[in-house]
């Protein structure tokens, strides 16, 4: 895999996807002048047959867990208030979910 395939970015959105600490995750951030920053992540083991799990930061705490890839960046588009068509989703992290 190469950097290319482990980040995305589009309008303001940056996206990141790593493995580590047994996990797939899927970092986002958004920076905006007006509002400011905010971040959300999606996590899966690695093996990618968990749900997924929605935090605020790639380290913090569940919020919530979807069997859906969709459904956990419809949350995540709701936390960046951002619509979830607009998330940049790099190569390597397009098969998570169930």
């Amino acid at each position: 895999m190469t950097d290319g395939d482990r980040t995305a970015e589009a309008d303001g959105i940056a996206a990141s996807y790593e493995e580590i600490d047994g996990e797939r995750r899927l970092s986002f951030e958004r920076v905006d002048a007006d509002s400011g920053a905010a971040t959300a992540a999606v996590a899966q083991n690695l093996e990618g047959y968990a749900m997924l799990k929605v935090r605020p930061t790639p380290e913090g705490d569940e919020l919530e867990r979807y069997y859906g890839f969709d459904m956990a960046l419809d949350h995540v588009g709701e936390l960046l208030g951002v619509p979830p068509h607009e998330l940049p989703v790099p190569d390597a992290a397009a098969d998570m979910g169930m």
